[in-house]
């Protein structure tokens, strides 16, 4: 795990040159890149190396579309968008605040969502999932109702209504202020007439209703790991992030409620993260089908509703 390095303005200031010096995109990224690498920042919110975080700081402080690279790469900057560029940097670096949250934006499953401080930053596998419409573990034509618990920004409960036009969708979230990011996202895409916000703990906000799929990111980390966690992590929403001691408080709700809220054919989708350890020995009945991802990422089970109702699982 990476450290925190005794950075002040003072000194970060003689480790950054001049923006006249800095010219071009390129230039910039190459030396964004190169500060991060020196300062130890955390890479784990939507990028995993120095280069990327650098040039999505970069295209946003310039003002440039990541779909014209490297065409602009040789352009050169202004001195309000070079200005503006190292201003970025240095938050990076001093307040370890997530590239997201410096935005306001953070793509998954193909799509770009707004996202703020009251959310976590969207960084899922369950992302593949959605953009093959869930299959083959369910006929997609065939879906017509999925309900996302915990759903944050809701870009798992959005990215699932763009690519199932045919489904209503159920944004479920405990916090307020998460629904408000999500309402946000659900304004941004156009889509408040299959996608409805609602304040819901766990299923006590869905009571009576059933679905197709039911698909969650929920709190899953564990008081160990929460308080080992990078700075860049402390930014986030501890409710977005903290499941119990063992991860599995919120994890647990679901695998024993799903059963009551799946259709006779529908699936449960859960990331649990590096709780799947944990899961599993809780559980050691359950026949958790494991799933792996082409872009990496894993610690997410899918149970079918036959699955849980042979099991009657209980705590």
């Amino acid at each position: 795990m990476h450290g925190t390095p005794d950075i002040t303005a003072r000194n970060l200031r003689t480790i950054m040159p001049s923006a006249p010096k800095l010219r071009t995109v390129e230039e910039l990224i190459r030396h964004g890149a190169s500060l991060f690498s020196t300062a130890n920042v955390w890479f784990g919110h939507g990028t995993d190396n120095a280069v990327d975080e650098a040039a999505e700081l970069v295209f946003f402080g310039a003002g440039l579309q990541h779909e014209d690279a490297p065409k602009v790469y040789a352009r050169e900057l202004s001195s309000r968008q070079r200005e503006e560029v190292l201003q970025l940097f240095d938050r990076r670096i001093r307040e370890r605040v997530p590239v997201a949250y410096l935005t306001h934006r953070m793509w998954f499953a193909g799509e770009e969502f707004y996202v703020d401080e009251r959310v976590l930053v969207p960084r899922s596998p369950i992302a593949e999932l959605i953009e093959a419409g869930f299959e083959p573990w369910i006929d997609a034509a065939k879906i017509r109702s999925v309900l996302d618990i915990g759903t944050g920004s809701g870009c798992i409960a959005i990215a699932a209504a763009l690519a199932l036009p045919q489904a209503s969708v159920d944004a479920a979230d405990i916090s307020e202020d998460a629904l408000a990011v999500t309402r946000i996202n659900i304004e941004k895409h156009q889509v408040a007439a299959r996608v409805r916000a609602l304040r819901s703990d766990v299923f006590d906000g869905v009571a009576g209703r059933r679905y197709d799929v039911i698909v969650s990111n929920p709190p899953y980390v564990g008081g160990d790991e929460l308080a080992g966690l990078p700075a860049e992590y402390q930014r986030e929403p501890r409710l977005g992030l903290y499941g119990g001691n063992d991860g599995l408080d919120i994890v647990k709700r679901i695998l024993i409620q799903a059963v009551d809220h799946l259709e006779p054919h529908g699936i449960l989708i859960v990331e649990v993260g590096n709780s799947e350890a944990a899961l599993v020995n809780a559980f050691p009945r359950v026949p958790f089908t494991w799933l792996e991802f082409e872009r990496g990422g894993g610690g997410i089970f899918l149970l079918t509703a036959a699955e849980l109702k042979r099991l009657a699982v209980s705590g």
